[in-house]
């Protein structure tokens, strides 16, 4: 059986994250995060099993409303437990804590988010935006990262077309283009930027990007010329895609004399201009 394909983000209550996922067309949460985020407990796990054990009504109907789903974390893919509003509000009730209406009115905001973006997906573009702008990313910069979600979309609604459907060959692919481009993959980039649990895209420089976009803009263009389909095909369109932009790479690092892989993030570099322009203009 085919495996659904993880769509995880992360809202933010309190500087807590809290992921979710979509799950029969609507956000479930990561229980573990909501607790945490309304409890600081050092143990959730532990404070979870004295929860249902202290509300035993919660701990008979725990299976109904609470559903292991999958959501992307720093090791890949895990199975966590996570629930939608209506079963996060009834968690919330055996929970004493004075963030516990603050968070009831913010869930109900953000559980219905997926509603109105199915609806309107400018909204989703607009928010995406002001989470960016809010963590104090360029305007320059976010132009950048939106137009390279943009071009990810449109690649992977090509994989699908043409018979991409598990999650791991999505994820195959997405290295085979990576790899190609900065001689990395994905995972290998983020211990090269000394990442965990964040994304490494949010994190790359302004070239670093664009070279992104060049490799899975090149990666779709290749794919619909050649009609690739199936997953060994479009492991090879993902090499070349990703080889295009390999190679304008190296060409820029050979005529400027400077490697366009880095070390650091975009917010480092962005807050160490900020500084030295403060210090500039004294």
């Amino acid at each position: 059986m085919n495996k659904e394909i993880t769509t995880t983000k992360i809202a933010i209550f309190r500087k807590r994250e809290i992921r979710k996922t979509i799950h029969d067309n609507e956000w479930w949460f990561v229980v573990n995060d909501v607790v945490l985020a309304l409890t600081d407990s050092p143990n959730v796990q532990d404070y979870i099993k004295k929860m249902r054990k202290r509300d035993t009504e919660l701990s008979k109907g725990w299976g109904q409303f609470v559903t292991p789903l999958s959501v992307k974390t720093s090791g890949g893919d895990q199975k966590l437990n996570c629930a939608n509003t209506e079963g996060i509000f009834r968690i919330i009730q055996s929970i004493p804590s004075p963030k516990a209406e603050p968070f009831k009115r913010w869930l109900a905001r953000v559980g219905y988010e997926r509603i109105q973006e199915i609806e309107n997906p400018e909204l989703a573009t607009k928010r995406t935006r002001a989470l960016y702008k809010a963590k104090g990313y360029s305007d320059e910069w976010i132009e950048k990262r939106m137009r390279g979600i943009a071009i990810r979309e449109e690649l992977t609604d090509q994989w699908q077309k043409r018979g991409i459907k598990e999650q791991k060959e999505y994820e195959i692919l997405t290295a085979e283009i990576s790899k190609a481009t900065f001689d990395m993959t994905p995972s290998a980039y983020k211990k090269h930027k000394g990442l965990k649990r964040e994304n490494l895209w949010d994190h790359m420089t302004d070239l670093e990007l664009i070279f992104s976009m060049l490799g899975e803009a090149s990666t779709k263009e290749i794919a619909i010329n050649k009609d690739a389909q199936g997953f060994i095909e479009n492991k090879q369109t993902a090499f070349e895609g990703g080889a295009v932009a390999g190679n304008a790479r190296r060409e820029l690092e050979r005529k400027s004399g400077r490697r366009v892989i880095s070390k650091e993030n975009y917010l480092k570099l962005s807050q160490n201009k900020k500084r030295l322009k403060e210090v500039h203009n004294g």
